[in-house]
């Protein structure tokens, strides 16, 4: 299943994760790809907050850390992979737990360790339209991810 949209704010890209987040199951696997500024960062921050991360749970992308977790309804494990060399490393840093553990895992830059991702994950392109205009390419590649993707109705942004 594949849906595509144009968001024109940062609230409206945090909607269409919280019609996500309101299907998301332990397991699911997000994976994030497109350009710095793309709105990866803030799709994730409407994610947790859909899923219960509160005020004191501060959504950063962990670029430098490489992994954020954070305590919502479910465990979320927010990876950046931009700095990794391979998917081996990636993978090495005990990725695979968390995976197909009791989470949810959310990937920016997901395009870099995509041959080490489940194949049924949702992924989804960003591409930066114009000052506050983000373009996004959900698409689903097996059951998990389809149910999230049903979820998203645009008109309800």
């Amino acid at each position: 299943m594949k849906l595509e949209t144009t968001t024109d704010s940062p609230e409206a890209t945090q909607a269409v994760a919280a019609q996500i987040a309101s299907a998301i199951e332990p397991g699911d696997v997000i994976a994030l790809c497109g350009d710095l500024g793309s709105g990866k960062t803030c799709f994730t921050q409407g994610l947790a907050a859909a899923l219960g991360v509160g005020e004191s749970g501060v959504v950063n992308s962990p670029t430098f850390v490489l992994l954020n977790v954070y305590q919502g309804r479910l465990p979320i494990y927010h990876f950046d992979t931009y700095r990794l060399g391979d998917p081996d490393t990636w993978l090495d840093l005990g990725a695979e737990e968390m995976l197909y553990g009791d989470g949810v895992c959310i990937i920016e830059w997901a395009d870099l360790v995509a041959e080490a991702l489940p194949e049924d994950r949702l992924s989804i392109e960003f591409e930066h339209v114009s000052m506050n205009e983000r373009h996004l390419k959900l698409t689903s590649s097996g059951p998990n991810s389809e149910r999230l993707v049903s979820r998203v109705t645009f008109g309800s942004q």
